[in-house]
């Protein structure tokens, strides 16, 4: 069965409802938490490390719902916003490779920001490259590299070692004892 190696943010939309890979699978956040508007390039191979790539946007906004409120007067995106999107996308990844279970990010090795996303920029682009993959059976764990760039040659956001796993065993059960929390 061959994948899509592209998606529109309807898709990405569907994947948060459940409807792109089924209710049981890994989800992205459903906006405004999807930090991605489409992912122009995925593959299994290809990369810096040759063991995989994705390659996302966002279309940048003065309407988007952070900067009215991060910071009055000086809009800027969180840096955790776009860190948030790299793990989204790494997750998106094991997903679309085959995984089951639900996503979670469980780590990032070395973080660096050297600039900021503002009002101004058009786009924002996320470039993931997958370092290593470890499958047992149906379950997936990662770790990759990110980066985030407002243009051409301006890269600003620097992420090693991303780390996100699928887990089968997660349970929300809704105000229940917290005790009981898988993880």
């Amino acid at each position: 069965m061959s994948r899509k190696n592209s998606f529109t943010k309807e898709d990405l939309i569907n994947s948060g409802l459940g409807k792109l890979f089924g209710m049981d699978k890994g989800k992205l956040p459903t906006p405004p938490m999807l930090m991605m508007d489409r992912i122009t390039h995925i593959s299994e191979d290809g990369g810096k490390y040759g063991k995989g790539e994705v390659v996302a946007e966002l279309d940048v906004t003065d309407d988007l719902w952070f900067f009215h409120c991060h910071f009055k007067g000086d809009p800027v995106m969180p840096g955790c916003l776009g860190l948030d999107g790299m793990w989204q996308l790494v997750g998106f990844f094991l997903t679309w490779l085959g995984g089951n279970g639900r996503g979670r990010a469980l780590g990032v090795g070395d973080l660096k920001f050297k600039g900021q996303v503002r009002p101004y920029h058009e786009k924002v682009t996320y470039k993931i490259d997958v370092k290593k993959l470890l499958k047992r059976g149906e379950k997936y764990m990662i770790w990759a590299d990110g980066e985030l760039s407002t243009g051409i040659d301006r890269i600003i956001y620097f992420a090693k070692n991303l780390q996100v796993g699928l887990f089968d065993n997660l349970t929300y059960d809704f105000g229940g004892d917290p005790a009981l929390d898988s993880f």
